[in-house]
C-alpha cells in the first residue's frame, strides 16, 4: 500500500473529510464516520510516498474501514 500525500488527502475528501488546520508540515482533517468526529494527521511528504507505519495511524484515525482503504 503506497499512498502518496495527494492520494490520502482526495481518499479522505471522498469519504467527506475536509482540511481543518495546517501545523508546519502536518495538515488535519475532521469528518464523521459512523456518527463520530474523527481527526485524521497527515504530513506533507511531497510526491514520497507515507511510511507503512504512519498509514496504519492514518488508517486507525479516520475511523474508516481497511478494506474500503484497500479496496481504491
Amino acid at each position: 500500500m503506497n499512498w502518496t500525500f495527494n492520494e490520502i488527502v482526495d481518499f479522505l475528501g471522498d469519504n467527506n473529510f475536509i482540511l481543518n488546520h495546517v501545523n508546519s508540515s502536518h495538515y488535519y482533517y475532521r469528518g464523521f464516520v459512523d456518527g463520530k468526529l474523527r481527526q485524521v494527521c497527515v504530513p506533507l511528504h511531497g510526491a514520497r510516498s507515507i511510511k507503512p507505519r504512519t498509514m496504519r495511524g492514518i488508517i486507525l484515525q479516520s475511523g474508516i474501514p481497511k478494506d474500503k482503504w484497500l479496496a481504491k
